[in-house]
């Protein structure tokens, strides 16, 4: 199993959704996702993991990779809605993470715009809440 991703860009702030299970087989396309935030936003990243099913250490290993990428380039990474098989555990030399409960709890804590613009990619396999899967 591999994950599924969705970013959604605002003026403020950056939101990559992630779906399924992030392993060391889905490490590189986690990469490849935080990659494509960088080149198309900018300020905070929030990593909602609200439909994430779970994480392993090496996929624990990938978000605190991706909080020192993204601190290279002044942007910080927040968790959203953290698997409940265990909390995330800097090791070392970490930029701070903000963790928050919810995705919600998360957006809160940044002003929107008054006249906020959006734009969405996300891989194909990608299912809406609510949506039927595509066949």
């Amino acid at each position: 199993m591999t994950i599924q991703w969705r970013y959604t860009n605002r003026d403020d702030l950056g939101i990559l959704s992630l779906s399924g299970y992030l392993g060391a087989e889905a490490v590189a396309r986690f990469a490849g996702a935080v990659g494509w935030a960088l080149a198309r936003g900018a300020g905070p990243v929030i990593l909602d993991l609200t439909a994430l099913h779970g994480w392993s250490p090496a996929g624990q290993v990938a978000v605190l990779d991706a909080a020192r990428r993204l601190a290279a380039h002044d942007r910080p990474l927040e968790l959203a809605a953290i698997p409940a098989d265990g909390s995330i555990v800097p090791a070392g030399e970490q930029p701070p993470i903000a963790v928050h409960c919810d995705l919600a709890t998360a957006l809160t804590a940044h002003q929107p715009l008054s006249a906020e613009r959006r734009q969405e990619w996300r891989t194909a396999d990608w299912v809406e809440e609510g949506a039927p899967p595509v066949a």
